[in-house]
């Protein structure tokens, strides 16, 4: 008789211990000092006088059996078999013995993945699926992250930042990336067009119309089919409607374009969680290198690198010079399109745990 299928356990995320080094365990809550020896690699240091190395390398994300059993092969060879992914999907391995670490970075490199990203410097970014997985990209999100992280290869094994540096990448304008101190999303800027022959057979319409963040969508009948209309002042252009039709087609090789947020942080070390702010827009979606964005996110990297001072995030840095000394340094154009208009932000930009007198 065959095994029961095994049930889902939904209670949330696993118990991080079972992945931890037997060393992490043993010191747990007991650690006397840590370092960073390098860039990229991390010195822990018990009380009870045990030691740690932990090595972070880098990985393009999107892994196949072939790049994890290499990295598995190499992480058995010259480690201690123990291993955790980072939020960034980069690779830490543990080791208690210092003469593994320089040969472990040894195997790593030499199979093409970089050591890095720790202490201030770029960091691997965080990205949405875009083409290879998600149902309403407008542009691919790993194939950015790739070409991009191609350009700031040095900045992610250095260490030569003001502060860590996040960047993300969304596919859709929902922004799945998150908030970052560069943010690189699409934006859609013409409503959906409706093929009305198609939306009866393929579509159900009160989920789509329910999908709308703005009530924009309504039933219509249309050349005597039932069908969907747009109100085109309340349309967003946000691309929620595609999913469930795909008859209303959003994405637009000319009116599908990109832009670039910088200033937001999660973080509430030195200074509030904030929320990005647009710097630059309509640029062009080109895969499959987007050699545009590339350039722009690097005159901000070099102008913040050159500029700001130790431990400022970008947002940091911007809220001491200024937003017109910001677009002045980094020579953006300002349009009127950068003006935060909208009459509710106040109350969601005043939101912190930081204690305000």
């Amino acid at each position: 008789m065959a095994d029961k299928p095994r049930q889902p356990i939904e209670t949330g995320c696993p118990d991080g211990f079972q992945y931890m080094h037997p060393t992490f365990i043993k010191n747990f809550g007991s650690w006397k000092y840590h370092e960073r020896p390098r860039p990229g690699v991390l010195h822990h240091v018990a009380k009870s006088g045990d030691e740690v190395w932990t090595v972070r390398v880098g990985t393009q994300r999107q892994l196949g059996p072939y790049e994890i059993n290499l990295l598995c092969d190499i992480i058995d060879k010259h480690a201690d078999g123990y291993v955790r992914f980072t939020i960034r999907s980069n690779m830490e391995i543990m080791v208690t013995e210092e003469s593994k670490v320089e040969p472990l970075i040894q195997a790593f490199e030499d199979a093409g993945y970089p050591v890095g990203g720790t202490g201030p410097s770029v960091t691997m970014i965080s990205h949405t699926q875009g083409w290879l997985h998600c149902d309403i990209p407008g542009t691919d999100a790993s194939g950015v992250v790739k070409a991009l992280m191609d350009e700031l290869y040095h900045e992610f094994k250095s260490e030569e930042m003001p502060n860590r540096v996040h960047i993300t990448t969304s596919c859709c304008q929902i922004n799945c990336g998150g908030q970052g101190d560069i943010a690189i999303n699409i934006q859609h800027t013409k409503p959906p067009k409706i093929n009305h022959d198609l939306v009866a057979n393929a579509c159900e319409r009160p989920s789509v119309v329910a999908r709308c963040p703005v009530a924009a969508i309504r039933p219509a009948i249309v050349n005597g089919k039932p069908s969907l209309e747009v109100d085109e002042k309340k349309c967003i252009c946000c691309g929620a409607c595609f999913p469930p039709c795909p008859p209303m087609q959003i994405n637009d090789p000319e009116h599908s374009k990109l832009a670039i947020w910088v200033g937001g942080k999660h973080s509430n070390a030195r200074s509030k969680p904030s929320f990005h702010k647009l710097v630059a827009a309509g640029i062009p979606n080109n895969p499959p290198r987007w050699p545009e964005v590339g350039s722009v996110v690097k005159n901000i990297l070099k102008v913040y690198k050159e500029d700001a001072t130790d431990w400022e995030r970008v947002g940091d840095w911007i809220d001491r010079i200024g937003w017109p000394r910001f677009f002045e340094l980094t020579e953006l154009p300002f349009t009127k399109y950068h003006i935060d208009d909208w009459t509710g932000s106040r109350v969601n930009l005043n939101a912190s745990t930081h204690i305000r007198f």
